[in-house]
């Protein structure tokens, strides 16, 4: 899978839990953020580590700036999580920043997939997208690994 193939892939799963907040009661919403920061922290994590160093390395000044951008509001979005993370059990507090959690993500994908996928895929060959997404396939798994082993240990 490419890059761009996997990058979208967990856009669409993280949307899908958007959605269930939207569509759940607030009792509900706690479960459903531990499911939304896992897929985040490990869509950042490869990211922040093979994809984003890649277009900063070998893009163009547009890409760049644009991934500077990116890892800007990555940096807001691990703010909330831990945030959020600290707030179980006080929704007059959870729900708000739960909601523009939600909002940031929103458009920071459509930033990534309207602006800077389509960069990537004019400025880098097919074989290096391919394994630039093996590669942060095989990141995303050994990152779950560890984090779900470090969570069942607690």
């Amino acid at each position: 899978m490419n890059v761009i193939e996997l990058l979208k892939a967990d856009h669409t799963l993280v949307a899908g839990l958007f959605r269930k907040v939207e569509e759940s009661p607030d009792s509900e919403h706690p479960a459903i953020f531990t499911k939304i920061k896992a897929e985040l922290d490990a869509h950042a994590h490869i990211e922040e580590t093979l994809f984003y160093p890649k277009l900063k390395a070998d893009g163009n000044k547009n890409l760049v700036d644009i991934t500077l951008e990116g890892i800007e509001e990555h940096h807001q979005m691990k703010m909330f999580l831990k945030e959020i993370a600290a707030l179980t059990g006080k929704a007059d507090e959870f729900e708000p920043k739960l909601k523009v959690l939600i909002e940031d993500v929103e458009h920071h994908v459509k930033e990534e997939e309207g602006k800077m996928f389509p960069l990537v895929e004019t400025q880098f060959k097919a074989d290096v997208l391919d394994k630039l997404g093996a590669d942060m396939e095989a990141e995303k798994t050994k990152f779950k690994g560890s984090h779900s082993k470090a969570a069942a240990g607690r």
